[in-house]
């Protein structure tokens, strides 16, 4: 095909050619991509169609964490700018505006063509994303960003309601109608992508939208609130604010006249989030939130799949994914065996330069003190006694680049089997029977994924059946398909992205009954 494609992209790109079937691999491999191409996007806040400064004037560095070194300050929103967004986003929701006037075709229209927008500028919008990511799966996150557009963009016109034979004289039926002004706030680990699974289905269902979005990578959501101006979309409806957590992000949460908020991070936030929340208005909240999902190998499984999926499942990212598959399960009989591959295969995990395709890992996407905090687990995983490996150090004199690392001996009662570390750090444990796994795979306060790799359809069936988790993938990892939908139980979160459920999260149910007259007789 003309290049060397990673695991990563096995999934995707069945999708990604469908979306762009004009384009082969080889136009998108040839791509003339340079880091220093990032230069045109505005460092603003994008505010009911507008550029316009932080109200304190108050800006932040975008630090690019492969080399340390700043690339451009970003204007910093807080209380007052959201208090700006909000505003705009409610007068947008008025009924009787154009936004609440448009046909549902109409809607469904624009997100089409702020999809075919992306797509036109998937070279910039890759290069953007690729600041702290490899350029190749942000080629390949740009293609599923169109595909989450677009797959809302078709549910626009077909959220249905229903009739309902009630008793009596009466004719009843329901409308599903937008919750109003949803505040959205996205982490850093997957930018362009969330901010796509947090878009598409509020605007397919007519809600208006302030996002705030992760001091650490705005720039591709500032890119892609300039195409939203372009393609159409009213003043107000879509309000992008780059900005912190405690500030902006809080702000978000407690205003008493957003009627939803949807967050995505760590399970520490959510509780924060969620507090704020309940302590205005009662606005609805959904969390999509942390994870330690097990990933269990049986003894019949095909090791070398085994092997490369476990591989991904947890160093796809550098490890930063929710759902990553920190703890590996492996059965007695082929422990040895999957250890010595496992890690022959972390030993030759390619860690460099994020623009190079032969990089399969770049820098973490942190700040110093989250780069310590991953070090401090592997210093943790050594002083409780699981048995290092290989990897457990930093991989490069400056950015924040650190070695794939492997620990065996694990125990579900050490922290790095307990705790979420977000970096490159792969824990292999071992079991021995089917029953003992499902119980020790859902000894956790999490529940967001799990994977089961064997031959044994009744195994992988009992398995999947036992598992308290959202999402649970026999015989692959990290597979997502917009059609699909995808969240947790427990600590993990409520409320599903993406599919059909992902529309019932924006959405509130209304019933009309209408008396209907009888003929005198």
């Amino acid at each position: 095909m003309g290049c060397n494609w990673t695991i990563q992209c096995l999934y995707w790109l069945p999708i990604y050619f469908h979306s762009v079937g004009s384009k082969s691999c080889d136009n998108i491999c040839n791509l003339n991509i340079e880091p220093n191409q990032i230069s045109s996007v505005s460092l603003q806040l994008f505010i009911n169609n507008e550029w316009q400064d932080a109200v304190s004037k108050r800006s932040f560095p975008t630090i690019n964490p492969a080399t340390g070194e700043v690339i451009c300050q970003v204007a910093e929103a807080d209380k007052a700018d959201v208090d700006k967004a909000v505003k705009a986003a409610r007068e947008a929701f008025r009924f009787g505006s154009p936004w609440r006037r448009m046909d549902a075709s109409d809607r469904g229209l624009l997100l089409s063509r702020l999809a075919d927008a992306i797509e036109r500028d998937t070279a910039y919008l890759a290069v953007s994303d690729a600041v702290p990511f490899l350029i190749l799966e942000c080629l390949l996150s740009v293609c599923v960003c169109m595909c989450v557009h677009r797959y809302y963009a078709g549910w626009a016109d077909k959220w249905e309601g229903k009739t309902i034979p009630i008793d009596g004289d009466f004719f009843c039926y329901t409308r599903h109608e937008p919750i109003g002004v949803c505040g959205q706030i996205i982490p850093w680990n997957f930018p362009l992508l969330m901010q796509a699974w947090k878009l598409g289905p509020a605007l397919a269902t007519g809600n208006t939208v302030v996002m705030k979005v992760a001091e650490q990578t705005p720039l591709t959501a500032l890119y892609v609130a300039s195409l939203i101006k372009e393609v159409g979309f009213p003043p107000g409806v879509v309000n992008i604010l780059p900005g912190m957590g405690p500030s902006a992000g809080s702000a978000i949460a407690s205003h008493m006249d957003v009627d939803k908020v949807a967050f995505t991070g760590s399970t520490e936030v959510g509780h924060l989030i969620q507090q704020a929340s309940g302590s205005s208005n009662l606005k609805k909240v959904t969390l999509e939130l942390g994870g330690k999902s097990p990933n269990i190998i049986m003894s019949d499984a095909n090791m070398a799949e085994a092997v490369e999926q476990s591989h991904f499942a947890l160093f796809f990212n550098q490890g930063q994914c929710c759902c990553a598959g920190s703890r590996t399960y492996v059965q007695d009989t082929i422990y040895d065996e999957f250890m010595e591959r496992s890690v022959e295969r972390a030993k030759s995990r390619v860690v460099g330069d994020p623009f190079n395709m032969k990089t399969e890992q770049g820098p973490q996407v942190t700040n110093t003190e989250q780069f310590k905090k991953i070090l401090g687990y592997i210093s943790s995983g050594k002083r409780e006694g699981a048995k290092l490996m290989c990897g457990g150090g930093v991989a490069a004199d400056r950015g924040y680049f650190i070695q794939p690392t492997i620990f065996g001996d694990v125990q579900d009662g050490m922290t790095i089997a307990r705790e979420e570390i977000f970096g490159p750090v792969m824990q292999i444990l071992k079991f021995k029977t089917l029953e003992e796994v499902v119980e020790r795979a859902n000894d956790t306060k999490y529940g967001l994924a799990a994977a089961v790799f064997t031959k044994d359809i009744d195994k992988a069936h009992y398995i999947s059946s036992g598992l308290r988790a959202g999402t649970v993938w026999i015989n692959c990892y990290d597979v997502f398909g917009v059609q699909a939908p995808f969240g947790g139980y427990k600590y993990s979160g409520n409320g599903r992205e993406l599919g059909e459920y992902g529309l019932d999260n924006y959405t509130e149910v209304k019933t009309v009954t209408i008396k209907v007259p009888q003929k005198n007789s």
